[in-house]
């Protein structure tokens, strides 16, 4: 399902592609999160995802055009999780909203492990 926004002059439609990549990219950049991570159901596998593939840690729902995020992180050894988790939601949150035009209702984050900064 497509993100739309009504403008003057027509319709703009997001892919959920596109959202997940953006959501992703804001998400590390915040303080803590060292980055996305994919989760492997069938060993219970967490990887580390490459700056390429940001959009595989991140899960997209569209609801009447409200977007519900699901981002699943790695968080630095030493850091306040609830800490990193407030930053998190409001800069992706703002970041978002401003860059697509649509409200983001819920974000969910699940901290799928903890690695030590070298």
């Amino acid at each position: 399902m497509k993100g739309h926004v009504n403008t003057k002059i027509g319709e703009v439609s997001i892919d959920n592609d596109v959202l997940a990549k953006y959501a992703g990219s804001s998400a590390v950049e915040c303080f803590g999160v060292i980055g996305m991570a994919s989760v492997n159901m069938k060993d219970g596998l967490v990887k580390l995802l490459k700056r390429e593939s940001l959009k595989h840690g991140v899960n997209i729902l569209l609801e009447d055009n409200k977007i519900i995020i699901d981002l699943h992180i790695i968080v630095s050894y030493g850091v306040s999780i609830s800490a990193v988790a407030e930053n998190l939601i409001s800069n992706v949150k703002y970041k978002v909203e401003e860059f697509t035009g649509m409200e983001v209702v819920k974000i969910n984050i699940f901290v799928e492990g903890v690695r030590v900064i070298d």
